[in-house]
């Protein structure tokens, strides 16, 4: 067997550990807590990491990327002598020693057992393990109990070790008792790193990311009586990720516009969504990246998320198409990001323009009962012909014949002619007269 251990730093929070133990629940089935280590049975899954120190620093990579400290880590062919040799790291002359001779060497406190009777086993010129192994079993066992013998033998192999394997929750939701009431929504973010540390390892091993994801705070007993308990803010992503900086800073967005109502006291954490998130592989050339580069999409939908949250979700918006026969009916606008996935629907049969002119805009003809509009327009498309609407009701029939015209001064125009327009009152040179209407602006 090959077992790895794995300890975050000391100064890391609790929550870690339990992240890393997820974290390394993407490389075997065979992971548990032992103490304050991680311990991981990853025989089975050398071959497909492509051998042991390719395996432990792929998962550091994972572990930097999802902000774990992690600090030492050991081989060992036992969980309890890998979990010795990362506590106390032998020098690097003895690395290729027989990990036997290396678990002798150690001192009395990389073993928990041992340590319990290290002031008594000190006075005996007792310190170190392979002095300790030494020692009679029968006076070792009546003098400190069968414990320190079990964990003798269970390090060097001649004692089977007993795990509760770690399985991974369905949903993700952690909570967090905050040190000190929090009067600052900003101050939030401090705590809520550690938990979205957590997610972002939960989320590595379920191969998974989420599209949104729910921060709730409560509010300190002693509140006034008429402040509610606590709140909730929902932070929605433009697309599919676990990317740990980017929640971070979102999350900052979202906290720095919100005054809470009293002290807070605890936080909690919860991702209720996954969708499986694709993994982009390297391209065997170099890209210049582009409209579809991952990367580069990634970053774009990163900046308009702050745009987003600092200058409201009315004032970003993105279009989507809708199934209708009339044009101008095709394309919605809605505020962004969508927290659902847009359906699939038929593309138009036409570009649709960027800015959409409501209402319709009277346009003049020349001589040739052609549209003019800051001067003459040349056409690049159409006609395109559309009898629809009639099942709204009386009033609601469009007979329209639609065009793109190009103005030297205003750029592609999207034009329509109306063709069951009737002059009105005001003549042969009235507003609506000729029938033609400017309807967009392409960007």
């Amino acid at each position: 067997m090959r077992w790895l251990a794995l300890c975050c730093t000391p100064d890391a929070p609790a929550g870690d550990t339990d992240a890393l133990a997820w974290l390394a629940l993407s490389f075997t089935p065979r992971v548990a807590r032992l103490e304050e280590a991680v311990v991981a049975e990853v025989s089975a899954s050398l071959r497909l990491f492509r051998g042991a120190r390719a395996l432990r620093l792929r998962l550091q990579a994972q572990a930097q990327a999802a902000g774990l400290a992690l600090g030492a880590s050991a081989w060992a062919p036992t969980a309890l002598a890998a979990l010795a040799l990362a506590r106390c790291p032998p020098p690097p002359g003895q690395a290729r020693l027989p990990v036997g001779e290396r678990l002798a060497a150690l001192p009395l406190r990389a073993l928990t057992a041992a340590q319990a009777h290290h002031a008594m086993l000190a006075r005996l010129g007792c310190t170190r393990l392979g002095e300790l192994r030494r020692l009679p079993r029968a006076a070792l066992a009546r003098r400190f109990g069968p414990a320190l013998l079990t964990a003798l033998d269970q390090a060097w192999g001649d004692a089977p070790e007993a795990h509760e394997w770690l399985t991974l929750p369905e949903r993700f939701e952690a909570r967090l008792e905050l040190p000190w009431r929090v009067e600052h929504a900003p101050v939030l973010l401090h705590f809520a790193e550690t938990l979205l540390r957590q997610l972002c390892a939960f989320l590595a091993a379920r191969h998974a990311g989420v599209r949104a994801l729910h921060l709730a705070w409560q509010h300190d007993a002693m509140r006034a009586r008429d402040v509610a308990d606590g709140g909730e803010l929902t932070v929605a992503t433009a697309d599919t990720t676990r990317d740990l900086p980017r929640l971070t800073r979102l999350l900052a967005e979202h906290l720095a516009r919100i005054t809470l109502a009293a002290p807070a006291g605890e936080i909690t954490l919860r991702a209720d969504g996954l969708l499986p998130l694709q993994e982009d592989s390297a391209g065997l050339l170099p890209q210049r990246g582009g409209a579809h580069d991952p990367q580069a999409q990634a970053t774009t939908n990163a900046l308009l998320e702050r745009l987003s949250v600092r200058l409201g979700a009315e004032r970003v918006r993105e279009g989507r198409l809708h199934e209708d026969h009339r044009l101008d009916r095709m394309q919605h606008w809605q505020p962004w990001p969508a927290l659902a996935p847009a359906p699939a629907v038929r593309p138009p049969p036409g570009p649709q323009p960027t800015w959409l002119v409501e209402p319709p805009q009277p346009l003049r003809c020349d001589a040739r009962e052609q549209p003019l509009y800051c001067g003459a327009l040349t056409r690049i498309s159409g006609p395109h012909r559309v009898e629809a609407g009639w099942w709204n009701g009386p009033g609601s029939l469009q007979t329209r014949d639609y065009f793109v015209y190009r103005s030297a001064s205003r750029g592609l125009l999207w034009v329509y002619h109306e063709r069951l327009s009737v002059a009105g009152s005001a003549g042969a040179d009235g507003p609506g007269a000729s029938g033609w209407f400017l309807h967009g602006v392409f960007a």
